[in-house]
């Protein structure tokens, strides 16, 4: 159903209650999932308990066979293997988990002025000064010389501490209130207040650093060179929240785009007698532009493609992979900007999404002139269109603001270059790349709905 509202589907209790079953298991999932080490953890448990297996386990496959890969713990691939030949095509949603957040350096560990301090490089496009005087979280992995990894998870159980960026008090902030928002915290300040006690060297001497790095080796046996090789990722703590008085919505950290990897993982498990191989893509490094060996420039999806041909038919054919490729549809499950009244001025109302209507198609993304993006195939999107309508989808269609406001990209024309059809459907989401960010429940369920309906019928 196109621009309507999509609460009026779920106005008796039996839809109603389904809907927000799933909305608690979606909060369940990015309360405990924050880096995209945890999503693929989380992910893998999922896809176990419903019977899926390591596609390093299988010598060859058969159709309603359940497959997942993984790559290097920040990647995984869902298979839901179909009666058609994989050289007919696959059925895609990719969907990026990685998160707009702060990252600790290599060399962090400082004091100063009585403190102790991690310094920090953001990641991806966050908004400096939200950051600041929020309770944070410390997640991620240390990884020592010898190999062993230890696993790091610091602010979100109830009796750990919390960590905190500081802001200059109002009183003293006349000039600091002069500065543009982009300027009035600089990258170099959003630095970690990790500790204030001073560990007594000697009689003549102590030091704050000396006492932290006491604490790190005795509770978590991290030197600090071990910095070095950690991936250590600030993030706010705390859990998911039903947001607002008629509990419609969700507030949490990494919606974008957890929110559509979420859904489009629970569609291809949740989905039955596929004619088409289904796949859900989960991939890293989106936020930074899809590069390296985890973003979707790499060429870990078109391998796990040559490796699920290989089991199918014992053959090794660059020309059928070339073809499974062509012949596959895609949505690029990500996010779209929520139309936000208080900030009505930067949106074109037209074609805008807005929370409580359903998934969003974004025809194209790209910046300005359409820069950088992927204008999806009319003919491709009137499949889509009828398949949403044909089972009864809530859908709406959005643009990134207006035309000279600003703009974005996804994942979508990495996958486009590849020569499939693509077109970007996902959540609304208000407060974008925000520590808190918000979405409707209807949306989540309608996106999980429409997934569903595209990986069934879309041929």
């Amino acid at each position: 159903m196109y621009k309507k509202n999509a609460w009026e589907k779920y106005s008796d209790e039996k839809a109603f209650n389904e809907l927000n079953s799933f909305n608690k298991n979606y909060m369940e999932f990015i309360s405990n999932a924050k880096t995209e080490r945890e999503c693929v953890i989380e992910a893998i448990k999922i896809a176990k308990k419903a019977g899926y297996k390591d596609i390093k386990e299988v010598s060859s496959i058969k159709p309603g066979d359940k497959l997942y890969a993984t790559n290097m713990g920040k990647n995984i691939c869902v298979f839901k293997i179909g009666k058609d030949k994989l050289e007919n095509g696959l059925n895609i949603l990719g969907a990026h988990i990685d998160s707009p957040r702060i990252d600790v350096k290599q060399n962090p560990l400082y004091e100063r002025g009585g403190f102790a301090y991690l310094d920090t490089h953001y990641y991806g496009g966050i908004v400096k000064y939200q950051w600041a005087t929020i309770k944070l979280a410390l997640h991620g992995v240390v990884v020592k010389e010898n190999g062993d990894v230890i696993n790091v998870c610091i602010g979100e159980d109830e009796n750990d501490p919390v960590f905190v960026i500081t802001d200059l008090l109002p009183h003293l902030a006349q000039d600091k209130m002069q500065k543009s928002a982009a300027k009035a915290i600089e990258g170099e300040d959003l630095d970690l207040t990790i500790g204030s006690i001073p560990f007594k060297k000697d009689k003549d001497s102590s030091s704050v650093k000396e006492n932290i790095k006491k604490i790190l080796k005795e509770k978590y046996n991290i030197d600090e060179e071990d910095f070095v090789s950690a991936e250590l990722e600030i993030v706010p703590e705390g859990k998911a929240r039903e947001l607002g008085l008629d509990r419609s919505m969700v507030l949490g950290y990494g919606h974008d785009d957890r929110v559509c990897a979420y859904t489009s993982l629970m569609a291809v498990i949740d989905s039955k007698d596929l004619d088409r191989t289904s796949v859900a893509y989960l991939v890293d490094k989106e936020e930074i532009g899809s590069v390296g060996a985890t973003g979707a420039h790499s060429e870990w999806f078109l391998n796990l493609v040559r490796e699920l041909m290989y089991l199918e038919n014992k053959e090794n054919s660059e020309l059928n992979v070339r073809r499974c490729i062509t012949n596959s549809f895609m949505l690029s499950s990500d996010v779209s900007a929520g139309y936000d009244p208080l900030y009505a001025s930067v949106f074109e109302d037209k074609n805008a999404s807005y929370l409580g209507e359903g998934l969003t198609f974004n025809k194209y993304t790209g910046a300005r002139g359409k820069s950088g993006c992927n204008d999806c195939m009319p003919e491709y999107m009137a499949k889509v269109r009828a398949i949403m309508n044909n089972n009864n989808i809530y859908y709406q269609t959005a643009e990134l603001g207006k035309v000279d406001i600003g703009g974005g990209g996804t994942i979508a024309y990495i996958m486009g270059n590849m020569g499939m059809n693509v077109v970007d459907a996902g959540v609304p989401v208000m407060s974008m790349h925000a520590p808190y960010e918000a979405v409707s429940k209807v949306d989540v369920y309608e996106a999980y709905l429409g997934y569903m309906a595209f990986i069934k019928d879309i041929k």
